[in-house]
């Protein structure tokens, strides 16, 4: 049991892995992949990670249950640390010129002046530390038990795929040269499997675990409907990417209820 958490992560490095290597050799699917990852998602947010951590945690503060207070939480806090560091991910090429609001003046994106390099870098350390939260994500659900361990190694192990080819397309598009972008992806990978090694230097508590568990749903929701899908949707017809994205919440549904 020591090592499952080890195990888990080391599926989600290779997926990892695996999305930086189709970054650069991109075919006309991948929309597909992202649809599917953003239903498996959703479904674990509403089916599984939420359920579980309100009925194991009923405190509430100023009327609202302590959960789904870091429930917004997980979610905002990932929304502000995108904004800051102007982290939409590879298909911002994609949009008209636009700004961030603490981007350096008259910025625009699909840059290739070396001055933007430093904000690829962030924006890629931002998904590396995003990657290490999956890992202790992973080791927290193992010590939950029952369905929530499985549930979120589908989670982390399936979007990771997306984490990988993210991290080296943001890298690239800021002007980062195919070296870095694939050291970075490297660290992506292992991110993750440092995380989830530091919860087997302890046990965390049912009302720890409840609140931590909240957050992450907060996470996965912002990473699923901000991110995934629009980068799924922004250079298809969505109908395919809407189907699939359908068949990963009928799955989770399935799988959660086999495990029930």
């Amino acid at each position: 049991m020591m090592a499952a958490p080890l195990l888990i992560a080391a599926g989600a490095t290779a997926t990892t892995l695996l999305g930086g290597w189709v970054a650069q050799h991109v075919g006309d699917r991948r929309h597909l992949v992202l649809g599917l990852t953003a239903g498996l998602m959703l479904g674990i947010v509403g089916f599984d990670l939420l359920p579980e951590a309100l009925e194991t945690n009923s405190s509430k503060i100023f009327g609202v249950q302590t959960p789904l207070l870091l429930f917004i939480a997980g979610f905002l806090v990932l929304h502000i640390v995108e904004r800051c560091v102007a982290i939409h991910r590879a298909h911002e090429s994609e949009y008209a010129p636009h700004t961030h609001p603490f981007s350096p003046p008259h910025y625009e994106h699909a840059p290739d002046d070396g001055h933007t390099h430093g904000l690829g870098i962030a924006a890629a350390g931002a998904l590396i530390g995003h990657s290490f939260l999956d890992g202790f994500a992973i080791g927290a659900a193992t010590q939950a038990g029952g369905t929530t361990g499985t549930v979120v190694a589908i989670a982390v192990i399936s979007h990771d795929f997306a984490d990988g080819f993210n991290t080296y397309t943001i890298t690239r598009l800021y002007g980062n040269d195919r070296r870095r972008g694939l050291t970075l992806v490297a660290a992506d990978a292992i991110a993750p499997l440092a995380g989830a090694a530091v919860t087997l230097a302890f046990s965390i508590s049912e009302h720890i675990l409840s609140i931590f568990l909240g957050f992450f749903a907060g996470f996965l929701l912002y990473l699923a409907t901000s991110d995934i899908l629009p980068e799924a949707h922004s250079p298809h017809p969505s109908r395919g990417t809407l189907i699939f994205t359908v068949m990963g919440v009928a799955f989770m549904w399935l799988v959660i209820g086999l495990a029930s």
